[in-house]
C-alpha cells in the first residue's frame, strides 16, 4: 500500500496548482502549472475514490454491531469489497510514472530488411495498415520522404503521424517485422520469410533538442517521385547530414523552403530518440526484456499468411485474423501490449517497495 504520508503529498500538491492557477500566475508559469495540473487531476480523483471506499467500508463494519443494521451493512461489506481491488489497481495504474512523449505526435519510418523485392513490398503492406488503422483513429498520416520499387514495393517511408496520443499507442511497434507468405514473385508456390523494420520516434519540441549550425551539412537536390510535372524540375529537394551522428535526412516535397522544415523536425526527431534510449540504457540494464525499449533490431512479430495468424513474441499473443489486421486492426493487439507494458511496471514498482 502507498503510504499516506506520499498520497497526502500529492493532494496537497493539486490544491496548491489549483490555488495558483485561481490567483493567475503569470507568463510561462500558468501554461507548466496548467500542464502539471492537468496531469494530476486524474490521480487526485483515484486518490478521493480509494479514500472514499475505505470509509465506507470502515462505517460498514462498524454498522455490523447493530443488530437493526446487521444486514445493510452485510449487504454493503460485500459489494464494497468486491470493489476494493479495483479501486486499488485504478490507484496504482494512475501513480505509474508517465512517459512525457506518450501524447506526442509521431514519426513512422519503414524500411525493408532481408528478403528483397518480396521484403519491399511487405514494407508497402505495414505502411497502408498503419495509414488504415490512424484513419480509424482520426490522426493524419502525412508522408514526408517515400522511395518506392518498380513492382510497388518500399525502399524506405518516413511519415508524420498527428492525433491524440499518437506515440502512446504506436510505441510498441518499434522493431523487426517478419513475413512468411508465397510472394508474388514466386512461381513455385513455395513460403518465403522476409522482413521490414519499423521505427516509431516521439517528435521532438524546440526545447528537448538544440541542433548546432555548425553539426550539419544541407544539401538540395532535384526530387525524384514517381513521376509528373514537378518531378526533375527542380533542386526543391533536401538532404541533412548530422555530421556528428552520422544521421541523414531528406524530403521531397514542392517547397523547398518546407523541405528544409520538415528534415530539421525530422533530424530533431531522431536525435531526440538517441537521447531517449540513451538515458534508458542508463535505467535499465536489461532494456531488451522490456516490450517498450525501441530495440529496432529485435525481431517482435510475424505475420504468417497460410495460416492467417499474427504472433507477437514478445508476449506470446497470437491472432488468428491477419486479413483484418492488415486492413488496420490493431486496437487488440496495441491494447494487449499496453496492459503487458503496465503489468511489468507495477510488478517494478511493487518491487522497490512503491506500490499499493
Amino acid at each position: 500500500m502507498v503510504p499516506e504520508e506520499r498520497l497526502e503529498q500529492i493532494s496537497q500538491r493539486f490544491q496548491y496548482l489549483e490555488a495558483a492557477m485561481a490567483d493567475g500566475a503569470s507568463g510561462g508559469d500558468i501554461a507548466a502549472l496548467a500542464k502539471e495540473y492537468s496531469d494530476l487531476k486524474p490521480v487526485v480523483e483515484q486518490i478521493a475514490a480509494w479514500r472514499q471506499l475505505r470509509t465506507d467500508l470502515a462505517e460498514a463494519e462498524e454498522m455490523l454491531s447493530d443488530p437493526d443494521m446487521k444486514e445493510l451493512a452485510e449487504e454493503e461489506l460485500s459489494g464494497l469489497k468486491a470493489a476494493l481491488p479495483e479501486a486499488e489497481q485504478a490507484l496504482q495504474l494512475a501513480l505509474l510514472p508517465k512517459d512525457e512523449a506518450d501524447a506526442r505526435p509521431a514519426i513512422l519510418e519503414i524500411r525493408p530488411g532481408t528478403g528483397g523485392d518480396e521484403a519491399a513490398l511487405f514494407a508497402g503492406d505495414l505502411l497502408r495498415m498503419y495509414q488504415r488503422f490512424a484513419e480509424t483513429q482520426g490522426w493524419k498520416l502525412e508522408i514526408i520522404e517515400e522511395q518506392a520499387t518498380e513492382l510497388g514495393g518500399i525502399k524506405e517511408v518516413v511519415a508524420h503521424i498527428k492525433g491524440e496520443n499518437v506515440f502512446a499507442r504506436l510505441k510498441f511497434e518499434s522493431g523487426v517485422h517478419r513475413v512468411q507468405r508465397v510472394p508474388t514473385t514466386e512461381s513455385g508456390g513455395r513460403i518465403h520469410t522476409s522482413a521490414a523494420t519499423v521505427a516509431v520516434l516521439p517528435e521532438a519540441e524546440d526545447v528537448d533538442i538544440q541542433v548546432d549550425p555548425g553539426d550539419i551539412r544541407i544539401d538540395t537536390m532535384r526530387s525524384s517521385g514517381a513521376g509528373g510535372q514537378h518531378v526533375n524540375t527542380t533542386d526543391s529537394a533536401v538532404r541533412i547530414t548530422h555530421i556528428p551522428s552520422g544521421i541523414v535526412v531528406t524530403s521531397s516535397e514542392k517547397s523547398q523552403h518546407r523541405n528544409r522544415e520538415i528534415a530539421m523536425q525530422v533530424l530533431k526527431t531522431r536525435l531526440f530518440d538517441l537521447e531517449r534510449q540513451r538515458v534508458d540504457s542508463e535505467r535499465s540494464a536489461d532494456r531488451a526484456s522490456q516490450i517498450g525499449s525501441g530495440d529496432r533490431s529485435e525481431r517482435i512479430r510475424t505475420y504468417n499468411f497460410p495460416q492467417g495468424r499474427m504472433t507477437d513474441h514478445r508476449i506470446n499473443l497470437t491472432v488468428y485474423k491477419l486479413d483484418q489486421i492488415m486492413q488496420g486492426d490493431l486496437i487488440e493487439v496495441i491494447d494487449a501490449l499496453t496492459a503487458d507494458d503496465q503489468a511489468r511496471r507495477l510488478a517494478e514498482m511493487g518491487q522497490e517497495g512503491k506500490g499499493v
